[in-house]
């Protein structure tokens, strides 16, 4: 069952090709005979009644600098395509939320992958707290004496910017910490929107897990762990990854948000896991697969496409 395949995604010809887990899905749909359109999010357009993108028809393969060959530009109606890769990384900003706006016109119809509704209105780190006894105290606000208050009942945090991504932005104030004011200043004087804080988790050092689920379900994890002296786990921050298994309160953790993430429409999805704490549910661009696969052999790509082409299938 050939499909035709879009990729919306930032710009294939730098991605890193042993990191990048677009690139790896795209790997796996052209190995199982489907056919690749690859376009950006800029060049996504609503024009006169149809949702189109100029783009290119790609091949891949994985060949350090030399990984694609692109056919010539051509503008796609992307209701005549199959499925829709919905992948460019954050920030999660009014461009990023217009695309959303956009795909929701061609979708169910055309698949769009994760469904851009529900991309849209289950931003990661407000997703999680749908699940109360999942994540670790949290508040979400702009205001500097929310902000302080929370700091005097829990001493040591994490500030962090609401929208952000890869570890940017991310500072732990300690009970000793005298910066919440001016680094509350700098954020403020750089955005409008509200900064998220949670009390700080020791168990972090140990590190942070990445677990995959894939149609609501767990399929494997990987642990990052944190430089020395540094608080980021994040693998964009230097966070060092390393083989790890599934855990009974991770498990539980997968249950609970599994049939909320199915229901949605989150076929590819990555939470992410410090001790016993639900800290982010990631559904707009997560990534970690190729990781995954060089440690323990899972093809996650191939199960993302499993149930791919059998919702296609279904219809």
């Amino acid at each position: 069952m050939g499909l035709n395949v879009a990729l919306q995604m930032d710009p294939i010809g730098s991605v890193n090709i042993n990191g990048d887990s677009t690139f790896r899905i795209a790997l796996e749909a052209q190995a199982r005979g489907h056919s690749l359109f690859f376009y950006t999010p800029d060049k996504l357009a609503f024009v006169e009644g149809k949702v189109v993108a100029r783009g290119f028809p790609v091949t891949l393969r994985r060949e350090l600098g030399n990984h694609v060959t692109y056919g010539a530009e051509v503008e796609v109606d992307l209701s005549t395509c199959d499925v829709v890769w919905l992948r460019q990384d954050p920030p999660f900003d009014m461009g990023y939320i217009t695309t959303t706006h956009l795909l929701d016109l061609i979708h169910p119809k055309t698949l769009v992958v994760n469904d851009p509704f529900w991309v849209r209105n289950c931003p990661e780190k407000l997703l999680v707290l749908q699940f109360p006894t999942l994540h670790p105290p949290t508040a979400i606000a702009r205001d500097l004496a929310t902000i302080r208050a929370f700091k005097a009942r829990h001493g040591d945090i994490i500030l962090k910017p609401l929208y952000g991504n890869g570890g940017a932005g991310i500072f732990r104030l300690d009970p000793n910490d005298r910066n919440l004011a001016s680094l509350h200043e700098l954020f403020t004087s750089m955005s409008r929107e509200p900064l998220i804080v949670q009390k700080y988790l020791p168990a972090v050092v140990h590190g942070d897990k990445r677990i995959i689920l894939v149609d609501g379900e767990p399929v494997c994890a990987i642990n990052r762990v944190p430089q020395a002296g540094e608080t980021r786990s994040n693998m964009h921050a230097g966070g060092r990854p390393e083989k790890v298994g599934l855990t009974q309160r991770d498990l539980e953790i997968c249950a609970a948000i599994g049939p909320t993430l199915r229901e949605k429409g989150q076929v590819f999805v990555g939470i992410d896991v410090i001790g016993d704490w639900l800290t982010e549910i990631n559904v707009t661009s997560p990534t970690g697969i190729q990781e995954l696969e060089r440690f323990d052999g899972t093809n996650t790509a191939a199960r993302i496409w499993e149930v791919i082409e059998a919702k296609i299938a279904a219809r």
